[in-house]
Parts: structure tokens; C-alpha cells; sequence
């Protein structure tokens, strides 16, 4: 398929209403009738809806309860004004906070000195973890040269940290398991140094790195150690309770000094918020910004933004108190039962080779056929699974939207139907396919600036 042909798939991905009436390149002489508007949504949301809705989307819909999400809407235009930037106006802001960080700080067996703040999402939280290693490491120990170690499972907003805040990134590999090696970690450590990290599980195969080892080498060294358990940290602590076997992770490891966990995934909140927590305030004061230079007058703020969407905290406060601990362990309960029924399918099929084992995360390669093609064919049968890199695969991201009666079937019979179909035209490539056949194959460097080229497409 050549770049033309390519375009055109992508289009009908991406840019599916450029045809609408209600199209705008400026904003209209007078303004639109509000129920117009609202038709017009409601006509392309709820369509984008089927998918999920279905049980279809890899991740993404964690929750997906019709109840659990008005009762979200609700708490959010209640709080639709709320803006954390103004916790003079808003001190609710402040409390759904507090009580945010110290509930996570709990779950994860942090103490009173623990300290955190709600960010956007994982890739903010991320972000901040790394630039207040790298600024800690500046003051207290003098580094210009920093540079953080994270396994080539690491999310990839580690490398964008990395990029953003001029931090040499480290990069190291993986044991047969797909699990970070703590040796590899152990012989990278230098003197800029400022951190090491793992993740707890990794968001491609859903696999826990050896926290406890590499713990011990963050203790014995005097090395910051950040745990990015911002995928399934909302999900492991209760899978735990309920007799699944999941390794220590969190702050009961002398050697973990902050972790990242999303509310708005396994915590059942709606998208926009995640916790970054500090073992201590000394940590944390490294990540806040202050001035009182500006003519402004004095302006502070704990993460990247200034002004936030109040709602989203105020949300997931309002979900971690609707679910209690007693409704996570029904869904982790939930969950691990319908991911071992996937596995199980996917296992007993000759194409497909999984990778690694999760709690929660099935995925898999076929060393027979074209596994993204085999994606694709997912995605005819309205499917949406995550396309993975070196080596090529797919994972699917169980989470309560996929436990219900019919869906893990549903799954297996159209996976077989999709393997069929590409054993019987093994060489055909469509949508997105042979985008990440290029990526797998041509130099890194030449697709990132491919990449970057649609991404200026699809906001053009």
C-alpha cells in the first residue's frame, strides 16, 4: 500500500465528519440554537458509543456502568466551575484533593508522611516525577548531566520527559518474562544518576517488574525509585486481597520513593485525573512552582497546569467513595476471572503466542501471520485492540466493560474468524496495518517524523 492509499484509510479513521453540515472552520456570524447543537453531538457521540458500549475497546471505557457514569455527570456539573487555581474560592477543590491523595496513599501503604497531587492523567504524573528527580538531583547532589533509567517496557512518556526536561534517558532490556532485568538496571547506574524506574504492571504486556529487587538496588545505591503503576496500581492492590498473586509494589519497599496511579482507569473515575505520590514533602517541594517576583502578584502551582477542570477531582472522589473497597475487590474479582477466560481462548489458538502473563492484560503475537492485519480484521468486526512494537502484537485491556455475559465469547469467535481471514489472503495489508509494518521495520528515526506528519494532519 502505498502513502496515497494509506492517507485514505486513515481519513476514514480519523476525519469521518468532514463532511457534516455542522462543520465550522470560524466561528459563525450568530451563534447555533443550543438544541441543535445537542442533536448534532448526541448523533456522533452516541454512534462512537456502540463500541464500548459492546464490550469492543481494548482499555480506554474502565468502568462503563450507565448508572455509575450519570452519577459522574452529576457530581461534575455541580462542580463545573470549580477551578483549583482559586483554592480560596473553591476550598472543595483543596478537600477532594486531600482526601484523593490520602486515600491512594493508604491503598498503597504509604504513611503520614507520604505527600501527592491529582494531575491530568499518567503521562503529567510521569512528567513531574521525572523533572523533580532531575531538579532534586540538581541541588542536592549538583548533576547537570542527569539521566534516569527506565526499562525498554517503560511507557513511552518517560522518553517524552526526557525529551521535554533535556534528561538523558536510559534505557534498559527485558527478561525472558518481558519483565525488567535488575541486573541490566544494576550495571547502568552512574554518577547523574537521578533515578530509576519501573512499572507495576507495564502497559504492553500488563507484567510486573521486579519491584522488590530493584528496590533494593535503589536503597543500597541512595537512588530515587519511581514505580509507574498508572495502568493497573487501582486494580493490583484489591487483586491482592482477593488471593491473586501479585508481588509487593508500593511504599511498603523502603526503596520506592514515588509512584504514579491512575483514578481515571481501574479507579473507575472519568478520564482527566491521576496521583503522583512522594514518600516525603522534601521530595515533593521539587516538583511545586512558585514566584513572587511576577507583577501579578504571588502565583504558585503544585503541577504543570495553572487553571484546572475543578469537576474531574470532585468526580473521582465522588467514584472512590461510590465503589468502597468492597465494590474494587468485586471488580478486580470481576476482571481476573474474564481476562483468565481470554487468555485461555487466545492460548488454545496455533497462530497466536502470548506474551507475558498479567492480571489483566492479554497479549499476543502470531509467528504465522501478519498480526497487525489480524488486528485490523478485529477492528472490521468493531474491535479496538492496541497495536504493539518490538516485537510486533496486540494487547487487550480487560477491564468491567468487558465482563459481561457474552463478551469474552464474542472475542474468541471473532479472533478465530479474523485469523481465517488473513490465512486466506496472507498478503493484504488495510488501515492501519501497514502503519505499523513500516514502524517495525524502517528506521525509528524516519517514523517518528512520519508519525509527527499525521498527527499534523488529523488537527489540520
Amino acid at each position: 500500500m502505498d502513502i496515497q492509499e494509506m492517507m485514505k484509510e486513515m481519513e476514514k479513521i480519523f476525519k469521518p465528519y468532514e463532511t457534516s453540515e455542522m462543520s465550522f472552520r470560524e466561528i459563525p456570524e450568530k451563534g447555533v440554537e443550543k438544541t441543535t447543537i445537542l442533536t448534532e453531538m448526541e448523533k456522533i457521540i452516541s454512534k462512537e458509543s456502540e463500541k464500548w458500549k459492546e464490550g469492543k475497546v481494548s482499555g480506554a471505557v474502565y468502568h462503563g456502568g450507565i448508572e455509575h457514569i450519570e452519577f459522574s455527570n452529576s457530581v461534575m456539573a455541580l462542580a463545573s466551575q470549580n477551578n483549583p487555581l482559586h483554592p480560596d474560592v473553591w476550598p472543595s477543590s483543596l478537600k477532594f484533593e486531600r482526601e484523593i491523595v490520602s486515600m491512594v496513599t493508604r491503598m498503597l501503604h504509604g504513611d503520614d508522611f507520604v505527600r501527592g497531587s491529582i494531575t491530568s492523567g499518567g503521562t503529567e504524573s510521569i512528567l513531574l516525577a521525572v523533572k523533580t528527580y532531575r531538579d532534586m538531583a540538581k541541588v542536592e547532589r549538583g548533576i547537570k548531566e542527569p539521566e534516569i533509567i527506565y526499562p525498554k517496557s517503560a511507557h513511552a512518556a518517560f522518553e517524552k520527559a526526557c525529551q521535554y526536561f533535556g534528561i538523558r534517558g536510559v534505557v534498559t532490556g527485558l527478561r525472558d518474562d518481558f519483565s525488567a532485568d535488575p541486573e541490566d538496571i544494576k550495571e547502568k547506574i552512574t554518577k547523574n544518576t537521578i533515578g530509576i524506574v519501573a512499572s507495576a504492571p507495564c502497559f504492553p504486556y500488563g507484567v510486573i517488574d521486579p519491584i522488590s529487587d530493584i528496590s533494593r538496588i535503589a536503597e543500597d545505591k541512595g537512588i530515587p525509585f519511581h514505580v509507574d503503576a498508572c495502568l493497573g496500581g487501582f486494580l493490583l492492590p484489591w487483586a491482592k486481597e482477593i488471593g491473586a498473586d501479585v508481588p509487593d509494589f508500593d511504599f511498603s519497599l523502603p526503596g520506592v520513593t514515588s509512584i504514579s496511579i491512575d483514578t481515571h482507569k481501574y479507579g473507575f473515575a472519568p478520564k482527566g485525573t491521576s496521583v503522583v505520590l512522594y514518600r516525603n514533602s522534601e521530595i515533593i517541594k521539587h516538583q511545586y512552582f512558585a514566584t513572587s517576583g511576577w507583577t501579578g502578584g504571588i502565583y504558585f502551582s503544585p503541577t504543570m497546569a495553572g487553571s484546572r477542570p475543578g469537576a474531574l477531582p470532585a468526580a473521582a472522589w465522588a467514584s472512590m467513595l461510590e465503589m468502597g473497597k468492597s465494590g474494587y475487590r468485586e471488580g478486580a474479582r470481576r476482571i481476573l476471572e474474564t481476562t483468565s477466560k481470554i487468555r485461555k481462548y487466545v492460548e488454545s489458538m496455533d497462530e497466536l503466542t502470548l506474551l507475558g502473563k498479567s492480571h489483566f492484560v492479554v497479549a499476543f503475537t502470531s509467528k504465522k501471520l501478519n498480526i497487525y492485519q489480524i488486528m485490523e480484521k478485529m477492528s472490521e468486526k468493531g474491535w479496538s485492540l492496541n497495536g504493539l512494537n518490538h516485537p510486533p502484537g496486540v494487547h487487550f485491556a480487560v477491564t468491567l466493560a468487558h465482563t459481561r455475559d457474552g463478551v469474552p465469547e464474542k472475542f474468541d469467535s471473532d479472533l478465530r474468524k479474523s485469523i481465517e481471514e488473513v490465512e486466506k489472503n496472507p498478503g493484504e495489508e488495510t488501515g492501519t496495518a501497514p502503519v505499523y509494518g513500516m514502524a517495525a521495520t524502517f528506521p525509528e528515526d524516519a517514523i517518528n517524523e512520519l508519525i509527527k506528519s499525521v498527527v499534523e494532519w488529523m488537527y489540520s
